[in-house]
């Protein structure tokens, strides 16, 4: 697949060179840049409520197939608040989502309004629901209510370490995404989102956009300035992936063991404090333990907790509500207050979930995207060695960053290789990153700076969650990627920001 859009890649590095030698001080007006024959999108209100009433959706149709590009089509989603001072723009900046499997749909009247006036003024806001994800044209592995739990999602072990009702739940979801995924989900990708992008930048009439990406989104902006380093201006990469192209998801799931490591002092400190109402232990030091503790008393003692997913609090159950609570300090609470249900042997109001079609929609999209961008080990073998070698390094997580999600059982190969994130192409890409941050830690965060060489910055806050810029950095990290987005004003080196 998609033989052609590998030989354009010498091309694409040869314009880069030029687009090096521009200033980002250069207006890039959709006026200076649109070919005339681009056809104008149709813009129009858009569905759903709580939206600023300035944002207009459009569609933008682009190929199931970007190696077939006069085959079947698939739409995509667009959203827009154009620029709020239109002799000052500059052009349009995307808002990438992360994921697998996240929208920025909402984005440009919901995070998009909380850039500076002058960010605001600079750029048209564009959001989008990549392919497969609804309202684009959605995909469904119609899988069983139960498989849709997040612990089914995040392969967590048996609580003896056994990872064989894992790949049987791999095998059994991997075959009902194969039986019910249609010809799309097959063509779920990075890389296609990527292009998919490009084909929006077209309809746009724009020469270059900026980007804002968050999360997997970090590594859809990576992957989008490969593949067409002469098409981005200022590129901001925030919480930041591991670029490694032969494991790819896979280093991304076993990240989650440093993450946690990071992470959780912050949050035993928080947990011990004097004064806090959801204080569990009196030092800090006790925290781990005691949650290591409840951990190991659920798997053998599971508690019912009607209406939750699965029925019950189980030891998974906690170590599942830890990881996701340490996404950011304003979690905690959560993690907090069923540690000390559970040391009372209770359970706290069941936690809502979304609905039943949203959840196959996203968790559909989700698993199309990690499986097809990289192959995944078939072997149990693999597998259980990993995740006993984690459960000792790294109990609080259990094994699960290493363990077998349904791509172990995926029956498509990938279309072509991951992309190998490098330093060719202008400099125009700021990274920032929080030191401490449980989904994207810090080490993968240093592998694609130094994957980028020369073409990035990145910008360290000594600061704890995932979402950095405008969310859960500092003053002056948000400060530094302001200023690059509104004036092109980038340190010249690495910074940290306390």
């Amino acid at each position: 697949m998609l033989v052609g859009m590998q030989k354009t890649r010498a091309a694409a590095a040869l314009a880069a060179a030029s687009a090096a030698l521009l200033s980002l001080s250069t207006p890039l007006t959709a006026s200076a840049a649109a070919p005339s024959a681009t056809p104008a999108l149709a813009w129009s209100a858009c569905a759903g409520s709580g939206l600023d009433p300035r944002q207009q959706c459009a569609t933008v149709q682009v190929p199931l197939d970007h190696a077939d590009p006069d085959g079947p089509r698939i739409d995509i989603a667009v959203s827009r608040i154009p620029s709020e001072k239109p002799a000052a723009r500059r052009g349009a900046l995307f808002l990438i989502p992360g994921g697998p499997g996240g929208s920025s749909l909402g984005d440009p009247s919901g995070k998009g309004q909380r850039l500076p006036q002058e960010v605001r003024d600079a750029y048209d806001l564009i959001g989008f629901a990549p392919r497969g994800l609804a309202p684009s044209t959605a995909v469904d592995c119609g899988l069983q209510r139960g498989d849709l739990a997040a612990l089914r999602l995040r392969p967590w072990p048996a609580p003896d370490g056994s990872v064989d009702g894992n790949l049987a739940d791999a095998r059994r979801m991997a075959d009902a995404c194969a039986r019910d995924g249609g010809e799309l989900i097959k063509h779920l990708s990075t890389a296609d989102e990527a292009r998919d992008i490009d084909r929006v930048r077209a309809a746009l009439g724009e020469r270059r956009i900026s980007a804002w990406g968050v999360s997997y989104g970090t590594y859809v902006g990576a992957v989008y300035g490969e593949l067409f380093p002469h098409r981005t201006d200022r590129v901001v990469l925030d919480s930041n992936d591991d670029p490694d192209p032969a494991r790819v998801a896979r280093a991304w799931l076993a990240a989650h063991e440093r993450g946690v490591e990071d992470t959780f002092p912050d949050f035993a400190a928080w947990a011990a404090a004097p004064g806090n109402p959801d204080r569990v232990a009196r030092r800090a030091a006790d925290v781990r333990p005691l949650f290591l503790r409840l951990a190991a008393r659920l798997d053998r003692e599971p508690i019912p907790w009607p209406g939750a997913h699965l029925g019950e609090l189980n030891g998974n159950v906690l170590r599942h509500t830890m990881l996701e609570s340490l996404y950011a300090p304003g979690r905690y609470p959560v993690l907090a207050r069923l540690m000390r249900a559970a040391s009372d042997g209770t359970v706290p109001p069941a936690p809502a979930t979304p609905p039943e079609a949203v959840l196959q929609n996203v968790t559909a999209v989700g698993a199309g995207t990690l499986c097809n961008d990289v192959a995944w080990p078939t072997s149990a073998a693999v597998y259980e060695k990993d995740v006993a070698e984690s459960r000792v390094k790294y109990p609080l997580t259990a094994g699960m960053p290493r363990n077998a999600m349904l791509c172990a059982a995926w029956p498509f190969p990938p279309r072509e290789p991951a992309v190998r994130i490098t330093g060719r192409g202008p400099s125009n890409i700021l990274m920032i990153q929080n030191a401490r941050d449980v989904a994207t830690p810090l080490a993968g965060a240093l592998k694609l700076r130094e994957a980028l060489g020369r073409r990035a910055v990145m910008v360290t806050n000594d600061a704890t969650g995932h979402n950095a810029y405008l969310a859960n950095g500092t003053a002056c990290g948000d400060r530094t990627v302001s200023r690059f987005l509104a004036n092109g004003e980038r340190p010249a080196r690495d910074v940290r920001c306390d």
